[in-house]
């Protein structure tokens, strides 16, 4: 049985996006969950661009960082600065369907076991909105560190009208009791940008908890259809926080074989790459992210937590943490 109207705690962060943000902000005063927080973490955009952030919608409190925290350090910000019994972490890039958040609390309350959970996700800008960018997921393949998303650009027919547990959630919405984060920790910000979600995943596995796709909550991505871009920043993230997650999560033998096809595979066949297509801006950010890992050897953990509003507080351990999260 459901509790009576929990508070649910949104938390998105907001990076020279406002215009997105706002539009985000607009889709959530239709949200049918009466009992909730929206919290905005603004991750150092410019002045301008933080300063055109609505902040008069119900609910709403804006949060800014002076320090460009990364997706996980944003999220650990709002976690807290919240008072939710459930905590939803969602992109600025997104909108809602109106009943989007019961699902999802329905099915923490029918299994306590239940750890993270993400609802079907469609690509905003496909046609009539039908077009699946997510409907469950797979633990990345040691070959190509590579997720794979059931359902992904195929059209919402019903074939994944039916939810289930699941290997991957998707890091545009999830949903994570609070009462589990001191068990399990926070969002790993050592990665900063990709791979904090796969990493997210393997850490509530090994506590023993599920991972769960809810079919009949939806959201809808502002992603682009087409195939995203390579860039400096993507490509330095990439080639970093594969090798950090395969150090971070895997043991023994598979630890080994990951690192191997890692570096003496992956490694190299993309290097040729960016040598044929002559980008070698992109080769020198591949390798400055295998390089991250000489210098930071046995650096492998969480940085230190910053919190507070508007920059003024920082800290260097988890006590005030665990006191937002008790």
């Amino acid at each position: 049985m459901m509790k009576d109207n929990p508070l649910i705690s949104i938390i998105t962060i907001n990076c020279n996006q406002s215009a997105a943000t706002n539009e985000f902000l607009e889709s959530m005063q239709k949200v049918t969950w009466k009992n909730i927080e929206i919290i905005v973490v603004d991750n150092d955009s410019a002045i301008r661009d933080f300063r055109n952030i609505h902040n008069n919608y119900k609910n709403a409190r804006i949060i800014r960082s002076e320090k460009n925290l990364g997706f996980a350090g944003g999220n650990n910000l709002g976690i807290v600065n919240s008072y939710g019994e459930y905590l939803l972490f969602i992109n600025n890039d997104t909108e809602v369907e109106p009943d989007f958040l019961e699902p999802l609390v329905a099915s923490f309350e029918d299994d306590l076991t239940l750890g993270l959970a993400s609802p079907k996700i469609k690509f905003f800008n496909s046609p009539d909105k039908n077009t699946i960018l997510y409907a469950g997921g797979s633990r990345p393949d040691l070959l190509s560190g590579i997720s794979q998303f059931k359902g992904f650009m195929e059209p919402d027919y019903g074939k994944y009208d039916k939810s289930e547990y699941t290997d991957m959630i998707h890091g545009a919405a999830v949903m994570v009791p609070r009462r589990l984060l001191k068990e399990t920790g926070i969002w790993p910000d050592i990665y900063f940008l990709y791979y904090e979600e796969i990493d997210l995943c393997e850490t509530f596995k090994r506590k023993g908890f599920t991972l769960k796709y809810v079919h009949d909550s939806v959201v809808y991505h502002k992603e682009s259809m087409l195939v995203e871009k390579t860039s400096v920043l993507r490509t330095y993230y990439m080639s970093r926080n594969r090798l950090l997650f395969i150090r971070r999560n895997l043991k023994g033998m598979k630890k080994a074989i990951g690192i191997i096809i890692y570096v003496l595979l992956s490694v190299p066949k993309n290097s040729l790459r960016f040598l044929i297509k002559s980008e070698f801006n992109l080769l020198k950010a591949l390798w400055k992210g295998l390089g991250w890992h000489m210098t930071n050897f046995g650096n492998i953990h969480n940085s230190p937590i910053l919190i507070g509003v508007d920059g003024h507080q920082e800290i260097t351990d988890n006590c005030l943490l665990n006191n937002a999260i008790s």
